[in-house]
Formats: C-alpha cells, sequence, structure tokens
C-alpha cells in the first residue's frame, strides 16, 4: 500500500519536474532568439527597413482578405518593427484601422483617426488617445512579432498582450516582418496564439 502511494506521488512529481524544466527551456531559447533578431535588427538601415516593409504591403494590397477587409487591426510601428505608419495613414481613408491600447495587463483597441490624436501609451508606444474604445472585432488582424515561423507560431516580446486580445476570436490574424524575423521553427507555451498566415518580403506560409 504504501509502496504504491509513493509511486504515485513520486510520478507526480516527475511530471511537474519535467513541465517546469520543459518551461525553463522554452524561456531559454526564446530570450536567445529576441537577443539574435535584436541584434540584426540594429544592422538594418531605414532605407533598408522602409525597402522591405514596401515589398510585404504590396503582397497584402494584392490579398482579396484585405481587399474585401472593411475594419483592420494594425499596429502602430516602434522603431525596430517592420514601418506601419505610411500603410496605416493610407489605409484609413478607406478602411476603419483599428490600434492596440493598452490597459494594465490587458490589450484594448481603438479606431486610428489621424497621426495628431495618437499618444504615449503605457510602453511609451504611440496610441489613439481619443475616442471611445473599439468592441468591433475586426475582420482582419496584422500583427508584429519578434520571431515567427514555418508553422505560423508568433513570439512576441513577453507580455502575452495579443495572446490575451486574441484568444477564442475567431478572425484571421497575419504577422508580418522582416525577412529574418522567419524561423523553420520556434518554440511556443501553450497559450501563444498561432497566425493564419505569415508574410515576409521574400516568403509567405498560408
Amino acid at each position: 500500500m504504501f509502496y504504491r502511494i509513493f509511486r504515485s506521488i513520486r510520478h507526480k512529481l516527475l511530471k511537474v519536474f519535467k513541465a517546469s524544466n520543459s518551461g525553463k527551456k522554452i524561456t531559454s531559447e526564446k530570450a536567445r532568439i529576441r537577443e539574435e533578431v535584436k541584434r540584426t535588427k540594429f544592422l538594418m538601415s531605414q532605407e533598408e527597413k522602409m525597402a522591405q516593409a514596401a515589398l510585404v504591403y504590396a503582397k497584402i494590397e494584392a490579398m482579396p482578405e484585405f481587399r474585401k477587409a472593411k475594419t483592420v487591426l494594425m499596429y502602430w510601428s516602434m522603431p525596430d518593427e517592420l514601418p506601419t505608419h505610411d500603410f496605416i495613414v493610407k489605409w484609413s481613408e478607406s478602411k476603419t484601422i483599428l490600434l492596440p491600447v493598452v490597459k494594465g495587463q490587458q490589450m484594448v483597441v481603438r479606431k486610428f483617426t489621424g497621426i495628431e490624436d495618437l499618444k504615449k501609451g503605457q510602453f511609451k508606444t504611440l496610441e489613439p488617445g481619443r475616442g471611445a474604445l473599439s468592441r468591433n472585432i475586426a475582420d482582419l488582424v496584422i500583427a508584429p512579432g519578434i520571431a515567427f515561423d514555418k508553422e505560423k507560431r508568433r513570439m512576441g516580446r513577453g507580455g502575452g498582450y495579443y495572446d490575451r486580445y486574441l484568444k477564442n476570436k475567431q478572425v484571421p490574424t497575419w504577422g508580418i516582418g522582416f525577412n529574418f524575423q522567419l524561423f523553420e521553427t520556434i518554440p511556443a507555451a501553450p497559450f501563444d496564439v498561432q497566425m493564419t498566415r505569415v508574410i515576409t518580403p521574400d516568403q509567405t506560409v498560408d
């Protein structure tokens, strides 16, 4: 009797230990990839960034899903992300463009109404600073990421904002980035939301 109880406890402890080690390994590998991508981005000129962005947006503009979408959730890019500013301004004339707004541990969205209405948010990223928060679910989400892979997994900055926002939302979600941000495989946790498409200048993963 005692031996059976001991074996049961030992089995449970081993499962916890393995799960803990697996989680640490994923965290470590994510940190390595984030550092690798950060170093590569640092070497890019603004001209290179804009050139790669132009190729990505030429692809997107030719896609039927984008053409049909009336409401698109995007992101106002930071200096180390695929530039979005010109694309957002251009398409905000004919589509409703939503942008993320960080509230505590949650991400909500607000309509883009012009560059002049953008304000620094919680992480010093520019967010729409006026207007009601949108309850609309976008027809299409175009998301940034630190890295993506051929299985359409996405790695963000580690805050989990997009993962929490997109959970249980049935909406096409495209990850976009520079060529070097697409890996053969990246580590993923169970809560990491998968993309429906990944687009870089040279590749499109469906």
